[in-house]
């Protein structure tokens, strides 16, 4: 099961470099919508196998669990990382804009903080939800074990997320200044 979730993220990114390729290399754009459009595809794949294994009497473990981690990360962060191969892919290929630099300081670096731990938080409640799906579906408390254990880790980082994400509306990061000296 675990090389399959590797297979998996390893697909994602064939298909997502796949219709890059083919949007701005080939300039074939329906193709490349096409391509980056399957990437949701991939998610149903390791969903379908993932409960197909644990239907065929495997016990819940912490591979299925990061398949669940998987599917939630990648609906949640997968349009944006898209976004992110895209703006770089066009400015490299396609003359497009240069990639805006990453702003690390003040109230839009704070609020940049606070939209990744929505998104975070979004990957999280679908991740659960596909965990307590596969402990419903087991229906074994002592063969889930590894499956709440999961979800009570990755509850306890998205609370630490919190507290740093939200710590820069509070304390925003300040640029350093500079001391020149008068001549």
């Amino acid at each position: 099961m675990a090389v399959f979730i590797i297979g998996c993220e390893i697909a994602f990114w064939v298909f997502v470099l796949a219709g890059l390729v083919s949007r701005y290399m080939l300039r074939s754009p329906k193709l490349g919508a096409f391509l980056l459009l399957c990437t949701p595809v991939i998610d149903l794949v390791l969903l379908a196998a993932t409960v197909i294994h644990l239907r065929g009497g495997a016990e819940a473990s912490f591979v299925h669990g990061v398949a669940a981690i998987y599917i939630g990360c990648s609906i949640a962060y997968g349009h944006s990382m898209i976004r992110w191969a895209d703006v770089r892919f066009a400015h490299r290929f396609a003359g497009g804009p240069a990639p805006q630099k990453k702003v690390k300081m003040g109230e839009e670096h704070a609020r940049n903080e606070r939209v990744g731990w929505f998104r975070h938080l979004v990957a999280w409640a679908i991740g659960c939800a596909v965990l307590y799906g596969m402990i419903v579906m087991v229906n074994e408390p002592t063969q889930t074990v590894a499956l709440k254990q999961i979800m009570e880790w990755w509850t306890w980082v998205l609370g630490i997320d919190f507290v740093i994400s939200f710590s820069y509306t509070i304390w925003p990061r300040k640029a350093k200044a500079t001391n020149e000296k008068a001549s």
